[in-house]
């Protein structure tokens, strides 16, 4: 029977890519100069610090801007935590990674309610949809592309 798995993992070298991008792009342009803004990776933790909010928000900027160059989603950078201090701000991203239970409920439900003869099991952070027919599972990819899920999906394992 077909088969195909619904994950949500980040390129690890694209995001490292990515972050060494912006670095380099902060680090010549004239703005940032003497701002002291740095940007870093490392465990899953991108870190942004800067003199001023103002350039922490340009430097993130160009951080979204690296990301969508290298294909990969803003949406993995999630919730951020801001640190200030009188002479820094700093600016940490938990990039997440894996289908949470939550979210693997929802996406289950949406699949169930459009299709009935679609089998889902959750297992391991991710999702394997398995039908008869392969048609199904193509339907199935785009109807879970076109709903506006708050986590960023990747489709891959197809199985005939």
């Amino acid at each position: 029977m077909p088969t195909f798995d619904i994950t949500s993992e980040f390129n690890q070298q694209e995001v490292v890519n990515a972050v060494d991008q912006a670095y380099r792009e902060i680090s010549n342009r004239y703005d940032f100069r003497d701002t002291g803004t740095l940007i870093s990776f490392s465990e899953n933790k991108i870190t942004l610090k800067s003199s001023t909010s103002e350039r922490m928000t340009a430097a993130e900027q160009v951080l979204k801007e690296k990301f969508a160059k290298r294909n990969v989603s803003i949406k993995f950078l999630g919730d951020f935590n801001d640190e200030k201090t009188p002479s820094e701000v700093k600016r940490f991203f938990n990039l997440k990674s894996g289908i949470d239970q939550d979210s693997s409920k929802k996406i289950i439900a949406l699949i169930r309610e459009n299709n009935k003869k679609i089998q889902c099991a959750y297992q391991n952070q991710q999702i394997r949809v398995t039908s008869k027919k392969r048609d199904d599972l193509q339907e199935v990819i785009q109807m879970v592309k076109d709903s506006k899920l708050e986590i960023p999906l990747n489709y891959g394992n197809f199985r005939d």
